[in-house]
């Protein structure tokens, strides 16, 4: 009986390693590399916090698609052919997004690393 367990818990633990390894084709930029990005109108940004979090603090050029609309309506916002810029408090839900957009067919995507945290510091 304890083989059983720990062979569970090895492919538990395998299963959260690989849960958290970044997604292939996904670029990062830090906030330093974002400063840059702003101007450029080939990029869609996207701000994938709540509203509320957006509306109190928003950086200049994002859209607001909160994370859990994105799957309906990404589509229809963005488009594949340019690349997505996305960004949220820590870096966390914008990697999540990230993956998303990469499943639905979004060939060129960018997580910004730290988030607004980093952006803010």
């Amino acid at each position: 009986m304890g083989q059983i367990s720990w062979v569970f818990f090895v492919l538990f633990a395998l299963f959260i390693i690989w849960r958290m390894m970044p997604a292939k084709g996904i670029q990062h930029v830090s906030a330093r590399e974002l400063k840059e990005m702003l101007n450029d109108k080939n990029k869609q940004l996207v701000d994938v916090r709540t509203q509320g979090e957006y509306q109190r603090n928003a950086i200049k050029g994002f859209q607001n698609i909160p994370l859990h609309l994105l799957a309906e309506q990404a589509e229809q916002k963005l488009s594949k052919d340019q690349e997505v810029v996305l960004i949220c408090q820590s870096g966390m839900r914008s990697q999540k997004a990230c993956k998303m957009l990469k499943k639905k067919g979004f060939e060129n995507v960018t997580n910004v690393r730290g988030g607004m945290s980093g952006w803010s510091s």
